[in-house]
């Protein structure tokens, strides 16, 4: 069996009038991520990281956000269309681990629902994902609440 290991990142500007999406979860906040997508800075920071191991380009190149198809779409369309990507060359994922960058809102209490989400868009067990969260402890524009930013490192595989 041949492995990989990709990492992804993502970050998006805080916006008031957009929902705030997450791992594919809704938070109730007055504020959202300014994106082209549903900017889940989270799901985009997979897709890189399982893009990133197959050696393949990155979310930009596959969802551009120049592609008016692709506006306001919900990003566990695009990690599906990611899996299917990875599966059409033969690569399936083998496990997730990512970290939310956030001071608010509190992330914890949504925790195993971006697990069942992200499980259910990427075919994997929950037991198989791990989303955790920090804070930037008041510095820069993510500490002052400016920005969300996520890291992930995902394993791929490939049957040999």
């Amino acid at each position: 069996m041949t492995l990989r290991i990709g990492h992804g990142y993502d970050i998006h500007r805080t916006v008031v009038g957009r929902p705030l999406v997450l791992g594919g979860v809704r938070f109730d906040c007055d504020f959202g991520l300014d994106g082209h997508s549903d900017a889940d800075c989270l799901t985009h920071a997979i897709c890189d990281a399982l893009l990133g191991a197959a050696g393949l380009p990155d979310i930009g190149h596959f969802f551009p956000p120049s592609d008016p198809s692709y506006r306001n779409i919900d990003s566990q369309i695009l990690l599906k269309r990611v899996i299917a990507e990875l599966a059409s060359r033969g690569w399936h994922p083998g496990n997730i681990d990512a970290t939310v960058i956030a001071e608010k809102p509190k992330i914890l209490p949504r925790l195993a629902e971006m697990k069942a989400s992200l499980a259910a868009s990427t075919a994997l067990p929950v037991d198989a994902i791990g989303v955790k969260a920090t804070t930037n402890e008041g510095s820069d524009d993510i500490g002052r609440g400016l920005a969300i930013a996520a890291h992930a490192v995902v394993l791929i595989r490939r049957a040999s």
